[in-house]
């Protein structure tokens, strides 16, 4: 039940968005598009999803979690990896040159003061640009944001209706909010 006596406990992301409605909202949407879902990416829009769900499950936030694991499956990933990358990232089944990704966002998602140049020169060095490095660092900074908001909020996680709101979100972010009357 969300701590929210505004909200019922079938409310999402979007209602509370809808229902605050501060302005801060819409810049939100139009960060999650373009961040989730533009081309210019070095990574594909599955790699990204994977990336939310990661960093949702590092922070323990199931309602985040549950949601970007469902979008990263529409996207095409095998539904189980976010679980093996959480169990060991050096085991788990992504291509070589992600692992020092996800070590990186793990360690800046729980011990962000305690990054170093080596932990950025692990993904240089598996081929990655710095453009890459930044996107996976905005995309941590951005969930380890979502992830306290909902909890903040104490929104309602239902599992059940995971798959549904990765289809939602498979359309884009944007697509969600065009419902909302957003200033």
């Amino acid at each position: 039940m969300p701590f929210f006596p505004s909200l019922s406990a079938e409310d999402k992301v979007p209602h509370a968005f809808a229902k605050f409605n501060t302005g801060i909202e819409r810049p939100l949407i139009v960060l999650h598009q373009i961040l989730m879902r533009t081309d210019d990416s070095p990574f594909s829009i599955a790699q990204r999803e994977l990336m939310a769900a990661y960093v949702s499950a590092t922070n323990a936030c199931k309602y985040c979690a549950g949601a970007h694991t469902a979008t990263a499956v529409e996207f095409g990933i095998d539904e189980s990896l976010v679980s093996s990358l959480l169990n060991d990232i050096d085991t788990a089944e992504v291509d070589e040159n992600l692992k020092p990704i996800f070590k990186y966002l793990h360690k800046l998602t729980l011990n962000p003061t305690k990054m170093v140049q080596a932990d950025a020169d692990a993904v240089f060095d598996a081929g990655w640009s710095e453009r890459a490095l930044y996107d996976a660092m905005i995309i941590c900074c951005t969930w380890s944001f979502m992830n306290r908001f909902t909890e903040g909020l104490g929104l309602t996680v239902v599992p059940e209706q995971f798959a549904m709101e990765g289809k939602m979100l498979h359309a884009g972010y944007d697509k969600i909010f065009q419902h909302f009357e957003l200033k």
